[in-house]
């Protein structure tokens, strides 16, 4: 599995590296290591419990958090514009089948990068989402979920999504029953947008207030708040409509 890892808001600590290495290789020694702006990325034996391995590695500081974790995924977030993100780690440059990614406009919480958004669902490797909107139950599923042990990292509403996601598939769910359920089980205004390993879906609340808008060729699948984007990426013409109230939808590799 690989890992990004978080050890610090602006910069690498050489010590605060050799901390996590050495915590990660008291379970098994990492194959591959770099280190890139605020993170350290370690590629490890696919076999570890991905909860214990988290568990080990954060244990290094109160400030090192492990940002992703999959054979899949790999989440790259910071404060700062695109552009910056782009000239740190080359996103033009990664392949894959999918991705995910957002720009954050704070409106409640605080502004660095583990409020940022997408969020790994902790635990649970190959999981990530974005969201637009508000979860107005947000204090109550949260402690609801501590009462069970399970850490939050921030104060932003869209990361209970995240941890929703793990526990209802941790469960056996798939990605669409866990969608439909969320309908039922979240309060508030969202779109919310899932990626795990093999799939990519949305689900968009009952108000429809939060803007939602997605096209399907037969070569590629695009989602986004603003059909201005779409046009801004690609070139030719495909019909782009508006998510409706209470939809759900999964696309599978």
């Amino acid at each position: 599995m690989v890992l990004q890892i978080k050890v610090g808001e602006n910069g690498q600590s050489q010590d605060g590296a050799a901390n996590i290495i050495a915590k990660a290789a008291a379970l098994s020694q990492p194959k591959d290591v770099a280190t890139t702006g605020s993170y350290l990325r370690l590629t490890i034996d696919g076999s570890l419990d991905p909860l214990r391995l988290t568990a080990a590695i954060e244990s290094a500081s109160p400030d090192v958090e492990v940002v992703s974790m999959g054979r899949s995924l790999e989440i790259v977030k910071q404060v700062g514009s695109p552009e910056r993100l782009e000239e740190t780690f080359r996103i033009s440059e990664f392949k894959g089948s999918h991705g995910i990614g957002h720009t954050r406009m704070s409106t409640e919480s605080k502004v660095d990068l583990s409020h940022s958004q997408p969020f790994w669902a902790h635990g649970y490797p190959d999981l990530a989402i974005v969201h637009n909107g508000h979860i107005t139950n947000y204090h109550k599923l949260r402690r609801q979920y501590e009462q069970h042990g399970v850490r939050f990292y921030t104060e932003n509403d869209s990361e209970i999504i995240a941890v929703y996601m793990a526990q209802e598939m941790s469960r056996g769910l798939s990605l669409e029953e866990v969608l439909h359920k969320a309908l039922i089980d979240w309060d508030g205004s969202f779109s919310c947008l899932v990626s795990t390993a093999d799939a990519m879906g949305f689900v968009k609340d009952s108000f429809a207030h939060k803007p939602l808008l997605f096209g399907e060729t037969d070569e590629f699948v695009a989602v986004a708040t603003e059909e201005v984007a779409f046009r801004a990426v690609f070139s030719r013409e495909f019909r782009v409509r508006e998510a409706g109230a209470r939809e759900v939808k999964v696309w599978r590799n």
